[in-house]
């Protein structure tokens, strides 16, 4: 399990802990830091205690045990209205009685600032959004992009050097979210500001992030950049989580340095890259991807591993076919093979043979 050091970045996490009764650890000794300027996202399940940790964060939760610390200052104790943290959540929590501009005037005005800058800087905001013609309209005249525009434009008018966003696009439709995924990394790119992003989207915390930190049972199962965290899961559950993976089931039969052979169930011996498994005979799960899945010969990386498989499935996607097989008796592996002119159109019931490279294949811990 993979927890960053804590540190002395500009949010740290220092063995941090949080237990509602007492007994039960919803964050176990979390330790991260994070560096000033950073996009990093928590990612995780329902129950995972990422959310928590935010929550922490901003000062709405009191950590058990640890260190909360913000630009060198431990925040423990400090009301969340002093930390100075710009706040989005998925609920947008706009004042239905405010105008867009007294919306975003409420954070300003509690900090004493005088009219005349509040009006520079609330114009500011809205101008980063592209909201400025909305300034007099109240929330329920707005679409739901458009409010959360709004609430993202109020967690920056401050100038906050640090912004938690909680799920914050998790009512929209797909292609709004989407859209708004790129909006959100443009202005983190744009403004340097530090943000730190709570989702259970995959596709949202890959699209958007510096690094990830992958939660599952109240540890960081692996925190990495997200091409890494991808293409090198560290672990099972990080492997099944982020993204469509063929899991194959096999003990191993040789290992040498960091690769190895593993001998399915149904008896057939692979190469695989070796990553967090125990000594020859011991059980592993076998990782690869769909898209590193070939079918042409002309296609096979050299040194591919060839397999037989049953067609069970194709299914059109537009840009992508999907194809589910039987392979090793699972009837669950599926690759997945670009559209293109002159792509072969497999069909259900014929036998083929399949491959993918050696480094493809990660034999991980069994789950």
């Amino acid at each position: 399990m993979t927890n960053a050091d804590s540190g002395d970045g500009f949010v740290v996490f220092d063995r941090v802990q949080k237990s509602y009764d007492g007994e039960t650890l919803v964050v176990k000794d979390l330790n991260l830091s994070i560096s000033k300027g950073e996009f990093v996202t928590m990612l995780g399940p329902s129950g995972s205690g990422k959310t928590t940790c935010l929550m922490m964060l901003a000062g709405f939760e009191m950590a058990t045990h640890g260190e909360i610390r913000l630009d060198g200052r431990n925040i423990n104790n400090v009301p969340p209205h002093k930390r100075g943290i710009g706040m989005v959540f998925q609920n947008y929590a706009l004042f239905p009685h405010m105008t867009v501009g007294e919306n975003l005037a409420f954070p300003l005005n509690v900090r004493g600032m005088n009219k005349s800058d509040q009006e520079t800087k609330v114009k500011r905001a809205l101008d980063m959004v592209q909201m400025g013609r909305f300034i007099n309209r109240r929330p329920a005249q707005l679409s739901g992009g458009q409010q959360q525009r709004i609430a993202l434009a109020r967690a920056l008018v401050f100038d906050p050097e640090l912004v938690l966003m909680d799920e914050p696009l998790g009512a929209l439709d797909k292609q709004l979210r989407e859209h708004m995924q790129f909006e959100i990394k443009h202005l983190h790119e744009s403004l340097g500001i530090t943000v730190v992003y709570v989702t259970h989207d995959q596709g949202e915390a890959l699209t958007m992030s510096d690094r990830v930190a992958v939660f599952d049972d109240g540890r960081i199962q692996q925190l990495a950049p997200p091409d890494e965290l991808y293409e090198r899961p560290q672990n099972s559950f990080v492997a099944q989580f982020i993204g469509e993976n063929n899991k194959l089931p096999g003990k191993v039969e040789s290992l040498n340095g960091d690769t190895c052979t593993v001998r399915l169930e149904t008896g057939e011996i692979i190469a695989a890259t070796a990553v967090n498994i125990g000594q020859s005979g011991q059980e592993t799960l076998v990782s690869i991807r769909p898209e590193r899945v070939e079918f042409k010969p002309e296609m096979m990386p050299e040194g591919s591993h060839m397999i037989s498989a049953e067609v069970l499935e194709v299914i059109y996607m537009g840009d992508i076919f999907r194809t589910r097989m039987k392979v090793a008796g699972s009837t669950e592996f599926v690759m997945k093979s670009r559209n293109t002119l002159d792509q072969k159109r497999l069909t259900p019931g014929e036998t083929i043979k399949i491959g993918w490279h050696p480094q493809d294949a990660r034999a991980l811990e069994p789950m």
